[in-house]
């Protein structure tokens, strides 16, 4: 009875194995589709002419920017010094424990290097990627700008794009390579945080279908 018992167990193991094997598998063509989208996005990332350019958020060290937002605003004021765009919108809200927004730090820093504060266009009420686009598309309609850059760091550009897309921004990106943050790493989290955005975007297009049927 006992032998039986185990013949039994083996083709369910067995199986088990095989549907952990495929979703391994699945798994594994899905970060790599990510990383080409990633890596494909970087290569096209060229500066282009348009009204404004928009500087992604990031982190501030107390009232002044990170290292990696440094690099942003680095390569957003080269943008604008080299005539690639007239206006720059920095984007970011107040984090938490900050008592002042990524926004308002982005603006300070690009004052401070020579661009005129008029212009510099704020959007403040963001707290993530999708957010910085979201409420600056509203910046964008206010002052009737119709063509963007997205300017961030490379390996950042390709679920930005996306998201930019998906609000209906026209938009080219700009990268920028960082020197202070380890890219393996970021791209990584990019493939995470891409795979995130994909089932959150089919999750609700399932809601919606569900709702109207």
């Amino acid at each position: 009875m006992k032998n039986r018992t185990i013949n039994a167990q083996r083709p369910c193991w067995r199986g088990i194995r095989i549907v952990l094997g495929i979703v391994m598998l699945l798994g594994l063509l899905w970060s790599g589709y990510n990383w080409y989208r990633i890596e494909q996005t970087i290569e096209g990332a060229n500066a282009r002419h348009a009204t404004v350019g928009i500087v992604l958020g990031a982190a501030v060290w107390g009232e002044g920017p990170s290292p990696g937002l440094r690099e942003r605003l680095e390569q957003a004021a080269t943008l604008y010094e080299e005539g690639y765009v007239s206006k720059l919108l920095v984007t970011g809200g107040l984090g938490e424990g900050k008592t002042i927004t990524e926004a308002a730090v982005s603006r300070n820093y690009l004052v401070a290097k020579g661009i005129p504060e008029e212009d510099i266009l704020l959007e403040s009420k963001s707290t993530s990627t999708y957010e910085n686009l979201l409420y600056g598309q509203q910046v964008l309609e206010e002052h009737h700008i119709q063509d963007a850059l997205i300017i961030s760091h490379d390996y950042h550009l390709a679920r930005a794009m996306i998201m930019a897309d998906s609000l209906g921004i026209v938009a080219s990106p700009v990268g920028t390579t960082s020197h202070v943050l380890f890219g393996p790493y970021h791209k990584a989290r990019e493939v995470l945080a891409l795979t995130d955005w994909e089932l959150s975007r089919l999750w609700t297009q399932v809601l919606g279908t569900v709702v109207l049927a």
